[in-house]
C-alpha cells in the first residue's frame, strides 16, 4: 500500500480508502444495502491488515447505521485511534423536519455530534459537506465548519459534489476570514467518466486540494461483470443493472472495459483492479474510495496498488474517455498558442 498527502495538508492517507457506504441493512432512501455488523467488521479488519489507514462514511448511509457499524468495528478490533483516518460527511436529509438537511449552522452542528456518537469517537479526522445547499448562505456553512474544527470535533474539513466556482468562492471566503480551508474534494471520477477534468482538476491542482474519488468503477460498470444487450443497455446481476447511477456514457464505459480486459488477463487480476490502477496514476488523485460487500471484492480492489500500467497501456486508455474541448477551453488554448512568445535565456558575461 502506498500513501499520499491529502492535497497540500500534512495528513497522510492510503491511496485506497475503504468506503463504508455498504455498511448496514437499515431501510434508507439513499442506498439500500444488506451488510451486517459482522460483515462490516471483517471488511474493516481486512482493509487495515492490507495497509489501508483511511475510511470514509456519511451520516446518510443506511440512515446512520454505517457510522454505527464502523464505530463498533473500530472498538471491537481495538484499533488505536492514531492509526486510522476517519472521514464522515453531513448535509443530507436525516429526518422529515424543516431543519433536517442542508448545511445550516443548526443542522451541521447537530449532525456532527450525532455522527460522533454513532462512531463512538470524540473527533473525526475529516468532516465534509456532502453536497450543495441552495437555501443556506455559503458563509453560514463555512463558519459552522470552522467552529467544528475549533471545538476539536474535526481535524480537517472538505467538500463533496461541488462545482469549481463554488469551491473557489468558498476558498476565498475561508482565506479572507482566516478560517480553516478545504483540504479535499470528494468527487466522481472514472476512466470512462472524466467530466471533472474540465474545471475541477485544474482548480484542485492550482489550489492544492486533494481528490478523493467516489464510484471509481462507475457504479460497477467498469468491473467487467456486466454485458451489453442488443439495445446497448446493461445486463447482468448487480447494483448497476438495477440502479442506473451514477450517470455514465455506457458506450464509452464498455469500450474502456474492452481495452482493460487484456491488461487484466496479462496480470491475472480483475478488470476492476486495472480501472482503479488507472486512477492511481492520475496526479490529482490522493485516494480512491472502494466500497465492497465481500472479502473477495476487496481483495480484487486491493490488487490495484500493485499494478504499474505501462506508458503504452496508459496511451491506449487515454483517448477512450478523453473530453472534447468546450468553450472557453478551446479559445484559451488557441489564444495561448497564437499569442505565445519565447523568452530568450539571460545573457551572461563570461
Amino acid at each position: 500500500m502506498r500513501y499520499n498527502r491529502l492535497g497540500k495538508s500534512g495528513l497522510v492517507v492510503s491511496e485506497l480508502c475503504l468506503g463504508a457506504m455498504t455498511f448496514g441493512n437499515r431501510p434508507s432512501a439513499f442506498f439500500q444495502h444488506d451488510l451486517d455488523q459482522a460483515g462490516s467488521t471483517a471488511l474493516v479488519k481486512q482493509a487495515l491488515d492490507a495497509g489501508i489507514n483511511f475510511i470514509d462514511t456519511a451520516n446518510v448511509y443506511s440512515a446512520g447505521q454505517s457510522e454505527e457499524f464502523l464505530g463498533r468495528a473500530l472498538r471491537d478490533l481495538a484499533v488505536p485511534r492514531d492509526r486510522v483516518v476517519i472521514a464522515t460527511k453531513g448535509m443530507g436529509p436525516m429526518g422529515d423536519g424543516p431543519n433536517d438537511a442542508g448545511y445550516s449552522r443548526y443542522h451541521l452542528l447537530h449532525q456532527v455530534d450525532a455522527s460522533l456518537k454513532r462512531l463512538q469517537l470524540d473527533h473525526v479526522d475529516l468532516y465534509q459537506i456532502h453536497g450543495w445547499d441552495p437555501h443556506t448562505p455559503m458563509e453560514e456553512g463555512l463558519r459552522a465548519l470552522e467552529d467544528i474544527v475549533r471545538s476539536g470535533r474535526a481535524r480537517y474539513v472538505g467538500v463533496s459534489n461541488w462545482a469549481a466556482w463554488q469551491i473557489a468562492k468558498a476558498l476565498g471566503i475561508q482565506d479572507k476570514m482566516g478560517w480553516d480551508k478545504y483540504v479535499s474534494l470528494q468527487a466522481f471520477y472514472a476512466v470512462s467518466s472524466r467530466d471533472l477534468e474540465r474545471e475541477l482538476v485544474p482548480l484542485l491542482t492550482s489550489e492544492g486540494l486533494g481528490l478523493m474519488v467516489w464510484s471509481p468503477l462507475a457504479g460497477g460498470l467498469l468491473s467487467g461483470k456486466y454485458a451489453r444487450d442488443e439495445q446497448g443497455n446493461v445486463s447482468g446481476e448487480g447494483r448497476r443493472a438495477k440502479l442506473d447511477f451514477p450517470r455514465v456514457d455506457k458506450e464509452t464505459s464498455f469500450a474502456a472495459v474492452d481495452a482493460m480486459q487484456p491488461m487484466a488477463e496479462a496480470r491475472g487480476v480483475s478488470v476492476a483492479a486495472v480501472a482503479l490502477a488507472w486512477l492511481l496514476h492520475r496526479p490529482a488523485v490522493s485516494s480512491v474510495i472502494v466500497g465492497v460487500k465481500r472479502a473477495e471484492q476487496l481483495a480484487q480492489n486491493l490488487a490495484a496498488s500493485d499494478i504499474e500500467l505501462t506508458s503504452e497501456e496508459l496511451a491506449t486508455l487515454e483517448p477512450i474517455g478523453a473530453l472534447e474541448p468546450e468553450y472557453p477551453g478551446w479559445a484559451i488554448a488557441a489564444q495561448s498558442q497564437r499569442h505565445g512568445f519565447r523568452i530568450s535565456p539571460r545573457r551572461r558575461s563570461e
